[in-house]
């Protein structure tokens, strides 16, 4: 046990994360929810067991990191609560109640828009007994590993993300988009390697899905070069594995962390997770930063 912020935690796995013991989030004054804020910060993700709480108590929480952030597509949207977006196959009354296998292949939120959410906070309301693991790859300790010579390479250079590509060629869970969409997440320019606002580390910010080209670089090569990176960065010793219980309540950091959610036998068992997002700001590289 090693104490942060004045809170009692627990390393997720070595030099990543914190599970953060003895807080009912629920009960939890301004006060001690901005030292969970700040763990968060230090640590890259924060994991709170064994929570019970209500759609008012999760806005209030994720309200501490920033302002809840929207979602593109809002067809699975809690009606009382839009800030609150359901994941799950359950069906009730021949209609879905929550989005199907999202999430799945490593990324990281909104990186399409111009200032990408800063967390993703998940709920566990209904949890399969095996599968449905959530994976968060620590891309601090990924650049760190890095030969300098390496470092200064990707310091350099930009990646071209696209909300349009992403719905054209993702895996899963592919929508139909609308020229509302489109024009409301035009493509943007961000940094390969991040420099996080709070605690100045660099990260290799890299994500699939959204990225179209790595700025200056032709394709296939710039992709490519891409894979290698994303390879690199998930290998098991830099990935932190969840494996959901009911109550947990899972924040990570999106400006230095990769994810992906993985399947699970959906015929034999129903999942239902409540998914929020805060507020971000625009990624600063090397060279902003200095």
């Amino acid at each position: 046990m090693v104490i942060v912020a004045g809170l009692e935690t627990a390393e997720l796995k070595p030099g990543f994360g914190a599970e953060i013991l003895d807080v009912n989030l629920a009960r939890s004054s301004d006060e001690t929810l901005d030292a969970v804020v700040e763990v968060f910060n230090l640590r890259g993700a924060v994991l709170l067991r064994d929570q019970q709480l209500e759609p008012d108590d999760l806005i209030r929480f994720i309200s501490r990191f920033n302002e809840p952030e929207g979602h593109t597509i809002t067809q699975f949207t809690m009606p009382e609560h839009p800030q609150i977006y359901l994941l799950s196959n359950k069906v009730v009354d021949g209609k879905p109640v929550g989005a199907h296998n999202d999430g799945v292949g490593w990324h990281t939120d909104y990186s399409f828009r111009e200032n990408p959410v800063m967390c993703t906070m998940l709920y566990g309301v209904e949890v399969p007994p095996e599968g449905s693991d959530t994976l968060l790859a620590d891309l601090c300790a990924a650049y760190d590993e890095l030969p300098e010579d390496r470092r200064r390479f990707y310091d350099s250079l930009s990646l071209h993300h696209s909300y349009l590509h992403f719905m054209e060629t993702r895996e899963l869970g592919r929508k139909a988009h609308t020229p509302e969409l489109i024009a409301d997440n035009p493509d943007v320019i961000h940094p390969l390697v991040r420099v996080h606002p709070r605690n100045e580390r660099r990260a290799l910010w890299v994500s699939t899905g959204t990225v179209k080209e790595v700025i200056g670089m032709p394709n296939p090569e710039g992709l490519e070069l891409l894979e290698d990176i994303v390879k690199f960065v998930t290998q098991d010793r830099f990935v932190y594995r969840h494996k959901w219980r009911v109550g947990d309540v899972l924040v990570w950091d999106n400006r230095c962390t990769l994810h992906t959610g993985t399947l699970y036998d959906d015929k034999k068992y129903t999942r239902l997770m409540y998914r929020l997002w805060a507020k971000g700001d625009k990624p600063i590289g090397v060279a902003e930063a200095a």
